[in-house]
């Protein structure tokens, strides 16, 4: 019953013409920003490949010290020795696997503490899986990494952040949240009661980040902490690297003809973080660098409210 209410409900709500710019959204090229940023500290999650390898280059190449937060050790020190020679910027970085409810608390404290502040904020680590991977706590690992990670270090920085002159999170979305058109299952937010798919599993994380997003926008209310969340575009990237020979086929043989450089997740990011043109904006959705209605469900408050409520005690925070 309650899932025909959540039809009915969203049914109405969408729109052709929302779709329509949708698409012609991912053609658009980015808009680009040449303000430096020197001397800002730049926090990014998975930036050792791909779409946080870049962003990581870019901000560097604009005078900004970074703090990477990484899984891999070898390829985090691989970094910090090409960023630190070529840019001369200063590249620290964490060690946590984001799919560990501990390392998320631990590198989030260790963030709080640190006596800089953080200028910008960038929720890029992420996965995709065809099969379905639990984590020591019986979570889907999808679920934790695209979302359980974001809420914890965000909640956490709250406090920090708030007494800052300034601070801008961004969370690498995708208009992935549209895989689930009939909104998140508040009751199974781990494919516990359902067959898996990848890509609900995928798509409930993306939405689950917007959602909590609204309230994160309320949290920071009269103070200069914004929060805004992006798609990056179809782009050259190792996300499905997980997944089985099929979808790698796929990827190499059809999707990979379609991809973009993926210099323009880059420079999209790069602009929500530092132009002038965004600032104060916050709740919103970007592709790329155009503004954009997300699916109904994203714009649900009272689910976000109460997908609040379960993280809360899902990610064990007061």
């Amino acid at each position: 019953m309650a899932k025909n209410k959540k039809f009915w409900k969203y049914f109405k709500q969408y729109e052709v013409s929302q779709i329509i710019a949708m698409i012609k959204n991912s053609n658009k090229k980015p808009l680009v920003c040449d303000d430096r940023f020197d001397n800002k500290l730049v926090v990014i999650t998975g930036t050792t490949s791909g779409i946080g390898t870049y962003t990581a280059m870019k901000y560097a190449s604009m005078g900004a010290d970074l703090l990477c937060i990484n899984r891999n050790a070898e390829k985090s020190i691989k970094l910090k020795t090409e960023i630190e020679s070529k840019y001369n910027v200063k590249c620290d970085y964490f060690i946590a696997d984001l799919g560990k409810l501990n390392e998320i608390h631990s590198v989030a404290d260790k963030l709080v503490d640190i006596e800089r502040p953080i200028d910008v904020l960038i929720h890029n680590a992420g996965l995709t899986l065809s099969k379905q991977q639990l984590t020591d706590e019986g979570f889907d690992l999808v679920f934790v990494v695209q979302y359980m990670a974001s809420f914890i270090i965000n909640y956490k920085l709250i406090d920090k952040l708030k007494g800052q002159e300034s601070a801008r999170i961004i969370i690498n979305n995708s208009e992935g949240h549209r895989f689930v058109p009939w909104g998140v299952h508040l009751d199974d937010l781990h494919f516990k009661k359902r067959r898996y798919s990848g890509l609900k599993a995928y798509g409930s994380a993306k939405l689950a980040q917007l959602l909590s997003m609204h309230i994160f926008k309320d949290k920071f209310l009269e103070s200069n902490v914004t929060i805004n969340s992006m798609h990056p575009g179809a782009v050259e990237s190792e996300t499905g690297k997980d997944n089985g020979r099929l979808y790698k086929w796929y990827k190499k043989n059809v999707l990979g003809k379609f991809l973009r450089p993926t210099e323009i997740a880059s420079e999209s990011l790069y602009y929500l973080g530092v132009s002038n043109e965004i600032k104060g904006v916050t709740g919103k959705f970007f592709s790329l660098t155009t503004e954009e209605i997300p699916s109904p469900p994203a714009w649900d408050i009272d689910e976000a409210k109460k997908l609040w409520d379960i993280s809360l005690e899902l990610c064990k925070l007061d």
